[in-house]
């Protein structure tokens, strides 16, 4: 592994002319489509700088591959337009767009060898045998595969076989490469691997790039941006430190990583919880007592303490009570059940609160906690969603 990544960030850059970051590379607008009577997009609209990686993640239907059939020219669209380097593509067929597809099963062909398969796009195209040699050698180099061009697909690992792909789709300069989960098929260690080393080439030569997937991981390590789509509608796009820390709705907070949503209501300018708390606000409160809201905040946003005290955080709430812990090497999760604030005895009232909390081994053992402890329990910051 540490060959092939040596060899994608020492290799020169004749192969691709550099482009400029900032300009943007591809942009769809209003874009739309039905199969049947479900609408599987609705006014999908965002865009792609030169340089740029942006991930499209969601639940199996949210419309991710549509998107990407649609700019590829393997659908057509209801309604909306797509743009490659400012020229309407939406009338091009899928051979006319330049535009490079990597699919979760790479489709290369059996019968031709690695070399024969990434020339395989410059042959149809009629590009001299002599130029043709000379993109493929440098592909290869840039894969870290020339000691492979003679081998047959059959004859590769699958993490081999999706650079093969990959080196074809290149071969042809396109404008934009389109990615379909392409790394779900790999093992677990080598789809890390690989999609690290994907990501250096692109970087390095400055492909936009659209990745398909439902992996929250592969997402926020792939992308300069994310839009989360929902239903077939772009629920949240902007950088992955955004979507995670600041979501704006539910489904995001929920979708993209783990999150407490508790519900709650405004009451003199303070947060009312269930169990008797009161929350002071992260922000000025400016709705009617009672009016209904939703509070979120990650795991690792909640902090533990002795039961005697309070946390050194800025909002607390309240004593808890440990229900699970699961110990997972370099960090700790608990589940934690809030007691309320009326206490007729000792072991507090019932509640039916219960959050989850994330900790860092150190914290687990500074404060070392087990089923039925009693903890106090506070929040670094949390996130108000209205309605």
């Amino acid at each position: 592994m540490a060959r092939e990544m040596t060899a994608l960030l020492n290799e020169s850059q004749s192969f691709l002319e550099t482009k400029t970051e900032g300009w943007e590379a591809l942009r769809v607008t209003g874009l739309s489509k039905v199969f049947g009577e479900e609408r599987v997009l609705d006014d999908v609209t965002f865009s792609i700088a030169e340089g740029e990686s942006l991930v499209l993640l969601g639940h199996s239907g949210s419309g991710k591959s549509t998107t990407l059939r649609l700019i590829a020219g393997l659908e057509v669209p209801d309604n909306g337009e797509i743009f490659l380097k400012g020229r309407s593509i939406g009338h091009l067929r899928a051979r006319e767009r330049n535009v490079g597809v990597i699919f979760q099963h790479y489709a290369l062909f059996p019968r031709m060898t690695v070399a024969e398969n990434i020339a395989f796009g410059l042959r149809i195209r009629k590009v001299k045998k002599k130029d043709r040699l000379k993109v493929v050698d440098e592909l290869l180099s840039m894969i870290g595969l020339g000691d492979q061009r003679d081998k047959y697909p059959a004859q590769l690992s699958g993490g081999q076989q999706q650079r093969v792909a990959i080196a074809r789709a290149l071969a042809y300069k396109p404008d934009v490469m389109l990615f379909d989960e392409s790394f779900s098929a790999l093992d677990p260690q080598t789809r890390v691997g690989l999609r690290r080393e994907i990501r250096a080439l692109l970087r390095r030569l400055r492909i936009p790039s659209l990745f398909i997937t439902h992996d929250q991981d592969e997402a926020m390590e792939l992308g300069d941006r994310i839009a989360i789509l929902n239903r077939g509608r772009i629920e949240q796009l902007s950088t992955p430190d955004e979507v995670y820390n600041n979501p704006q709705t539910e489904y995001v907070a929920t979708f993209l990583g783990a999150a407490n949503v508790i519900e709650a209501r405004w009451s003199d300018g303070l947060i009312a919880l269930d169990c008797e708390r009161r929350l002071a606000a992260s922000v000025p409160a400016h709705s009617i007592n009672d009016e209904k809201m939703k509070i979120v905040f990650r795991p690792e946003d909640v902090s533990l303490g002795q039961p005697t005290g309070l946390v050194e955080t800025p909002y607390h709430l309240g004593r808890g009570e440990v229900l699970d812990v699961t110990f997972t090497g370099a960090s700790e999760t608990l589940m934690i059940r809030l007691l309320s604030s009326r206490r007729p005895g000792d072991t507090g009232s019932e509640c039916n609160m219960v959050i989850k909390v994330l900790r860092n081994k150190w914290d687990a053992r500074r404060l070392m906690l087990k089923q039925g402890d009693k903890v106090s329990v506070g929040l670094k910051s949390y996130k108000i969603l209205e309605g």
